[in-house]
């Protein structure tokens, strides 16, 4: 049995760290994109304060296709420059949006997410898909949030085998 902890009452970057040696240990043997993604998913949903939705979207062409995840029911395809994840896909940079309902083009699939973070999966320099965190809170994720998950993502990335998804 795994178990999981956060401590929150720590400085953000080692609150980040203690998460990425525990996700290191719940990724440990296992290769399989599908299911490490949903562990991953349910990893920050349940350890990341104040989220609503945590998920992946795979790169398919030039839109991205719902992958797992944890939340309300999401868009099932997204085209790449559409909303804050198309717009993530298209330049394959952060999107951080403190107020997705100021954001031109948002797509609201929970009216109640404020704020969203999406790190573009990038293996071997190819966008394979993104990882969509929102949260109700407006302005939830700052410049150290981002950077934790950036650094969850690599392990994610490092953990795990994208040869069947490109």
């Amino acid at each position: 049995m795994f178990s999981l902890s956060a401590n929150s009452d720590i400085p953000t970057e080692e609150f980040y760290q203690q998460l990425d040696e525990q996700l290191a240990g719940l990724l440990s043997g296992e290769r399989d994109l599908i299911c490490n993604a949903a562990q991953f998913s349910a990893f920050l949903m349940q350890l990341v304060p104040d989220l609503n939705w945590s998920g992946f979207y795979f790169s398919r062409g030039n839109e991205l296709v719902l992958g797992p995840f944890v939340g309300k029911v999401a868009c099932t395809r997204i085209p790449f420059g559409r909303g804050v994840c198309g717009q993530a896909a298209q330049t394959q940079q952060v999107q951080r949006i403190d107020d997705v309902h100021a954001f031109d083009g948002h797509i609201a699939c929970d009216a109640q997410s404020a704020a969203e973070l999406v790190i573009p999966l990038m293996v071997e320099g190819e966008l394979v898909g993104v990882v969509d965190l929102d949260s109700p809170v407006a302005g939830r994720f700052s410049a150290d949030d981002e950077a934790g998950i950036e650094r969850l993502v690599d392990t994610f990335i490092k953990a795990t085998d994208f040869s069947w998804q490109r």
